[in-house]
């Protein structure tokens, strides 16, 4: 953990100033970034922080000059005292990987994957150190075991996509660190990762900052992360700089109204707040007519007592006559690497009553997605019984189960993954509704119009393609696409893990909304425990296929009784953590 520090007053190891970036467009430049000054000590570990699009990763990639072409780039940007901005290519060639280094966001699309891990960390190292093969495969190892990869004798010559995404991730900063680089940048290095994983990544990152004292820059949109591991804190929005403090400082007193309504927006503040007692703030902004600037407010939905549900959310029933979804006995099996048979959901038992939010948590691996898509008949059983309303779902051929896959319905991780960009959104869910037998054009286009109203999207989305919207604009596709064939369970694998603050507690508010407007239950599937503590009833934990504890939202987070469950509650970032360190 990050120790409290007094950092001497010196030559910053980096500093930015007046950085504008601004990139070509049709109607001229589009500014990305604009007058951004900040400052970086050997040691010292600085966050960066702000939604999408504010400039954060334009920043970062400028630092290494991997900006585009059309990119226009003003300003300075002094390492040591050196411009990068004017340094002649070989210098820059000499500076990426050695001096500065960058922990990319996704590994597995920065890994080359024919390439084997070892040989990807011996190119750095023959590149910029120049050892021979046998040292430099030497030195590897020693990489890898620092970053702790198991085996490392035997893992170096796997490829990337035969690690996990931990461990691909652990790959990318033993290649960073190879030559003790004096910068080191780490663009969302634990955004997919599970709760466990990110702590032991950014335990492992603030080792390697006092080992080497290297300046590092921590881009994150997870306020826990800064609040634990950060020294300073800057916030943008709209690619300006809009505040910058100590992190202790920043938290007990934001000065600006965009800070203090992250804070406020943000489940990660050490709150345990739930859906029952508290809709989530939503930060609002406009440009004021008379200055020109704009301004940021919070706007706070109507409180409620507690433990009374908020405005149009009815109570979960504490019994029913009958589950909606009872899961029995259900096990889903893969073939092993050694000719066996993998359980990858062994023996799950559950329930899910109507109107109940039920939420899934445990690491990658654990079984989740194999079990959300076996409940959907995306993967077959190998026994048990999914009884929806009564009626196995097992057994059905896939005639029979037409009918009931409208009434389970699922909202994916990617929604731009998971939508045809060659489609419209009004084509694709005019296609979900033919699927399903509404064979009335005037009943689709009644329908689609009122999904879209309903999930908060602008009139005219409905003839625009997916990548014309933003993530959080793309997630209410992915909503309205499971809602438009009116179904009773939903089915969210991780649906706000990759989404800022802001927008997420905007989801999140409209899931709660939809839920009782439509009459839904949830399966609520997310490696992000405080977003599970605050919008489920009951919680299920789930580790190595097998589900080890099951909780009401506060029984299970205030006196969970299985060691898994703790070691999960223990690892999620905490400000006071930090303070205690």
């Amino acid at each position: 953990m990050t120790q409290s520090r007094d950092i001497e007053p010196r030559t910053p190891l980096l500093e930015i100033q007046d950085l504008n970036i601004a990139f070509r467009g049709t109607q001229g430049p589009v500014p990305a970034v604009r007058d951004l000054n900040l400052q970086l000590q050997r040691g010292e570990t600085l966050a960066l922080v702000g939604e999408s699009g504010c400039g954060k990763s334009t920043t970062a990639l400028a630092l290494l000059r991997l900006l585009s072409p059309a990119a226009r780039v003003s300003g300075r940007l002094l390492f040591e005292g050196r411009d990068i901005l004017s340094l002649p290519p070989e210098e820059l060639r000499a500076l990426r990987g050695a001096a500065i280094s960058m922990i990319f966001q996704e590994p597995m699309t920065s890994l080359n994957p024919v390439h084997t891990i070892g040989a990807q960390i011996i190119e750095t190292l023959r590149l910029h150190e120049k050892l021979r093969p046998d040292a430099a495969r030497r030195r590897a190892l020693e990489l890898l075991d620092l970053v702790r990869i198991p085996e490392p004798a035997r893992r170096i010559d796997d490829f990337p996509h035969q690690l996990s995404g931990g461990q691909r991730q652990r790959e990318m900063i033993a290649m960073a660190v190879a030559c003790r680089p004096r910068l080191l940048v780490a663009d969302e290095p634990t955004t997919a990762l599970d709760v466990t994983i990110q702590a032991q990544i950014l335990e492992l990152l603030d080792g390697l900052r006092r080992e080497f004292d290297m300046g590092l820059l921590l881009i994150t949109h997870d306020l826990g992360v800064v609040a634990q591991w950060a020294d300073r804190v800057a916030v943008m929005h709209g690619g300006e700089k809009l505040e910058e403090a100590a992190t202790e400082r920043l938290f007990a007193a934001p000065a600006h109204a965009y800070t203090r309504g992250l804070l406020g927006a943000s489940l990660h503040g050490g709150r345990a707040l739930h859906y029952r007692s508290q809709r989530l703030p939503e930060i609002r902004s406009h440009l004021d007519a008379a200055s020109g600037q704009r301004v940021f407010e919070l706007r706070q939905p109507p409180q409620t007592a507690p433990g009374a549900p908020p405005t149009g959310v009815a109570a979960t029933p504490l019994r029913a006559v009958a589950p909606l979804l009872q899961v029995e006995q259900l096990r889903t099996d893969y073939p092993s690497r050694d000719g066996g048979v993998l359980h990858a959901v062994d023996e799950v038992s559950f329930q899910l009553q109507a109107g109940e939010t039920l939420g899934l948590v445990g690491e990658s691996g654990c079984g989740k997605s194999t079990l959300s898509k076996t409940l959907l008949r995306l993967v077959p059983a190998a026994s048990g019984r999914i009884l929806l309303e009564g009626t196995d779902l097992v057994p059905l051929s896939e005639r029979a189960l037409k009918p009931w896959r409208r009434r389970i319905q699922m909202v994916f991780q990617d929604p731009y993954a998971s939508l045809n960009p060659r489609r419209t959104v009004y084509d694709i869910l005019d296609t979900v509704l033919k699927v399903h037998a509404v064979d009335s054009r005037q009943e689709r286009r009644r329908r689609i119009v009122d999904i879209l109203d309903r999930v908060g999207l602008p009139a005219g989305s409905a003839q625009r393609y997916p990548n014309e919207f933003s993530g959080g604009q793309r997630q209410r596709i992915g909503i309205a696409r499971a809602l438009v064939v009116r179904p009773s369970v939903l089915i969210l694998d991780e649906p706000v893990s990759a989404l800022d603050v802001s927008i997420q507690a905007q989801i999140l508010n409209l899931l709660v909304e939809l839920k009782q407007d439509f009459g839904l239950s949830y399966l609520f599937i997310s490696h992000d425990l405080a977003v599970v503590r605050y919008i489920a009833d009951r919680v299920l934990v789930m580790q190595q296929g097998r589900i080890v504890e099951t909780g009401d939202a506060r029984g299970l987070w205030e006196s969970p009784q299985h060691p898994y469950t703790r070691s999960l509650i223990q690892s999620v970032p905490r400000a006071e953590a930090r303070k205690a360190a």
